[in-house]
């Protein structure tokens, strides 16, 4: 039991230290972040930050895969709106949760493009890919669909559209763009039965992610989210023996 704890704590440290380098990574970039500025915004030591994390690099890349662990999508039966659910949500999340926004800032800055192998690019290339073959497995897509050939296509669009509304407006039009983005692409590869039942509208980031908190409040005994991080901070605190 006692075992158990501990792992539980190192993981929510761990967490905590992410969600600070993010802070710090996006606000900074990667060359201007630094591990003290990470360890004074988690309230963490600076052993602990090395404990979980070898060198800022390491930090980097930890910031870059963390968020294809908490996407938070519900699996559909309709594999293209869990495509188009995807892009939304990450296009509702990105000007909301650092470890996102981070996470696009070190995958496209030329100063650790090459360090990180491409960031956060190959792994949502990949996500992308591996629901299209789901969805042509059931008939959702048209017959000169290739999955990976799309999934390249809709990532570079993807990025250049979240680019351009970062540089255009801090990101305030994303999601808009993002499902014009969908509205525009989608019908060029689903079948026309699909295309008619997928909703692709800018307010579909938000009403995934408000289904998805539903389902893990319910499953967790209706802890509100706010709640849960604080106390989790606290913990992750007392661990290393701050506060």
């Amino acid at each position: 039991m006692v075992s158990v704890v501990r792992q539980e704590r190192a993981l929510r440290t761990r967490r905590l230290i992410l969600e600070a380098a993010a802070s710090v990574f996006d606000e900074f970039g990667y060359e201007g972040a630094t591990i003290g500025e990470v360890v004074s915004r988690a309230g963490v030591t600076r052993g602990a930050v090395y404990f979980h994390f070898a060198s800022k690099r390491d930090l980097a890349q930890g910031v870059v895969e963390e968020q294809f662990v908490q996407d938070g999508v519900p699996e559909r039966s309709c594999k293209l709106q869990e495509f188009v659910d995807t892009g939304m949500v990450v296009a509702y999340l990105m000007p909301r949760d650092p470890l996102l926004s981070a996470g696009a800032r070190l995958s496209l800055g030329q100063d650790v493009f090459d360090d990180l192998g491409g960031g956060a690019i190959p792994g949502w290339i990949s996500r992308f890919e591996a629901l299209l073959v789901a969805a042509g497995e059931r008939g959702e897509l048209l017959p000169h669909v290739v999955p990976a050939d799309t999934a390249w296509l809709v990532i570079a669009a993807w990025t250049g559209v979240q680019i351009q509304s970062q540089k255009l407006c801090g990101r305030a039009d994303l999601e808009l763009r993002v499902s014009a983005l969908f509205q525009h692409l989608v019908p060029s590869i689903a079948v026309p039965g699909v295309l008619g039942s997928l909703q692709m509208g800018p307010n579909r980031g938000a009403e995934v992610v408000a289904e998805a908190a539903a389902a893990r409040a319910a499953e967790e005994g209706g802890a509100p989210d706010g709640e849960a991080d604080g106390t989790a901070r606290a913990e992750a605190q007392a661990e290393v023996g701050v506060g």
